[in-house]
């Protein structure tokens, strides 16, 4: 019987704490964005750019690592993805293309404000991510999905995405 008391008065110390760990930091500040790891300090300097709706229009549609970007994006019945998407998304869906081209062999993050679609295509063929999350707690990052890239050019697929503009930011990891 002592036993049971002492398990249950430590159970009820730590439960609030453990309740705690589990519910997002209420010291977030509308707004405010914190906690981003260093190459996506640029983040918070977000420029201009429409998603191609073709392969042909790429070069109107660069993304360049390093920058962050509020990128315009088309209903997905106009655009024709290079490859089907894994998940195209329906009708009301929003989707779009970008080009990158890499210099330096390495991981780089693609972060997103929203749950979105990312396929990576290298001459055609879908690269694998390496890592995928979330972003950081009082950010506005809400995915971030890592590959190892190899110089050279890369076509990035959006789809499934549920609104017209798209926070968008490729970064090399440290």
């Amino acid at each position: 019987m002592r036993l049971a008391l002492i398990l249950a008065a430590g159970l009820a110390l730590t439960a609030p704490a453990a309740l705690a760990q589990t519910q997002p930091d209420a010291a977030c500040a509308p707004g405010v964005e914190a906690g981003l790891p260093p190459e996506l300090a640029g983040w918070t300097a977000k420029g201009p750019l429409t998603a191609a709706t073709s392969v042909a229009d790429l070069p109107k549609a660069v993304l360049a690592p390093g920058q962050a970007y509020a990128a315009a994006l088309s209903p997905t019945p106009e655009v024709a993805y290079a490859v089907q998407p894994e998940k195209p998304g329906g009708t009301v869906s929003k989707g779009g293309l970008f080009s990158l081209k890499v210099e330096t062999a390495g991981s780089y993050v693609i972060a997103l404000g929203t749950g979105a679609w990312i396929d990576v295509l290298k001459d055609g063929a879908a690269q694998r991510s390496i890592a995928h999350g979330r972003g950081p707690a009082c950010s506005t990052v809400r995915k971030m999905v890592t590959f190892d890239l190899a110089p050279g050019d890369y076509l990035i697929q959006i789809s499934a995405n549920a609104q017209a503009e798209l926070p968008i930011m490729v970064a090399r990891k440290p």
